[in-house]
């Protein structure tokens, strides 16, 4: 499985929840921003200046190390029209860049899928965290989902079960198990090959760990946890491709003083001491993260957080990333406020296009439904 050629890989970062533009790239010397932000707001002295308006809060000075160096791309006033301030709709539409209809296929499920048509390496697209993200969901396109890596096994733990036909006869069993419930045919057929892939992806991640060593130190935290486990695979030279995992929860409604600044230092730590991992293994000049939450929060605080709104912003890190701030930051004049929240003046599927066309060198038109504005980030 070990490949020696260094094809693009994309590491995708959700900061789920929602995640608050105005108090992350903080307008801080725009009068408005005071007046709607009276107790929710980013003091001036706790803020590293971008330019003379706008500025990282203080939090996260690992990303702005990583700005300074020209590796980070902001892309500001992302978001798509009508934002529909749900959760779970707005995020169902950036998983699979459906915004009017209920969509079935994710985005990096299409994206997986023609960069392994065969189907080859069931490694191609890892996911870590709980669940299987919408984004990478598509019938006949395996994925590996990973809880933890250093724990991750299937039934490749089970003691006793030392052969790749064992394991068959034990998948078969817990396959028969729910026929009755769920008939045959397709379904069983799906969830038999899912199985195996489940299988064969344990048997192969597994080793990953026990090639790794570092000098870095990561947090002991959530974020930290996973971009290690991102790291240890992608060095393992598995030809794993797409990366997947999340951090949160952004929906600070109350105490949002307190639970932000937490959730920033987490993340810029977690993401900076990623990046240190690979270029201390010469293995980082393929890797693009992406960064992004389903949409922004409100102008105007609620008192002690804020709550839903529509415009956000999304970063892109990489060695080969053309840093610099793409797009232009929205306006908060009551006039250009849709229903009191930031219009959107970019569209997420154009972002998703520059990474799948310019990045990963496929075709963005069928993965994102159309042609959208491109950026030259990458």
């Amino acid at each position: 499985m070990a490949q020696t050629k260094k094809d693009p890989v994309l590491v995708v970062l959700q900061l789920t929840g929602a995640n608050d533009y105005l108090n992350t790239i903080v307008p801080y010397t725009n009068p408005l921003y005071w007046d709607n932000r009276p107790k929710v707001n980013i003091p001036e002295d706790q803020v590293l200046p971008i330019n003379d308006e706008l500025a990282f809060r203080s939090d996260m000075e690992p990303f702005k190390d990583i700005y300074d160096r020209g590796n980070m791309a902001i892309i500001h006033g992302i978001g798509f029209e009508n934002s529909p301030r749900s959760h779970f709709r707005a995020m169902d539409i950036w998983h699979t860049c459906e915004p009017d209809t209920i969509g079935v296929d994710g985005w990096l499920g299409k994206v997986i899928r023609d960069l392994d048509p065969a189907g080859e390496n069931v490694l191609k697209g890892v996911s870590f965290g709980q669940g299987l993200p919408r984004a990478l969901t598509m019938r006949g396109v395996p994925v590996t989902s990973v809880n933890h890596l250093a724990t991750y096994g299937v039934l490749s733990s089970v003691p006793g079960v030392t052969s790749e036909q064992e394991r068959a006869k034990l998948l078969d069993s817990f396959a028969r198990m729910y026929a009755p419930a769920i008939g045959t045919g397709p379904t069983m057929d799906y969830l038999g090959q899912t199985g195996r892939d489940a299988l064969r992806g344990a048997d192969i991640i597994r080793a990953a760990p026990k090639m790794y060593s570092s000098t870095v130190e990561y947090a002991n935290n959530a974020i930290a946890r996973s971009l290690r486990d991102v790291a240890q695979v992608h060095l393992a030279g598995l030809g794993t491709q797409v990366f997947y995992t999340s951090h949160g929860p952004f929906d600070t409604h109350y105490d949002q003083s307190g639970s932000h600044a937490k959730l920033w230092i987490d993340v810029s730590g977690a993401v900076n001491d990623f990046f240190t991992d690979l270029r201390e293994h010469d293995a980082g000049e393929n890797v693009v993260m992406m960064v992004f939450s389903e949409f922004g929060r409100r102008v105007r605080d609620n008192g002690t957080g804020t709550d839903h709104g529509a415009a956000g912003v999304a970063f892109a890190i990489g060695d080969r990333v053309q840093g610099g701030m793409y797009g232009s930051y929205p306006s908060l004049r009551p006039e250009d406020l849709t229903q009191g929240d930031l219009a959107p003046s970019y569209d997420f599927r154009g972002f998703y296009s520059t990474l799948a066309d310019k990045w990963l060198g496929l075709d963005p038109v069928p993965i994102v439904g159309g042609q959208f504005e491109q950026m030259s980030f990458v």
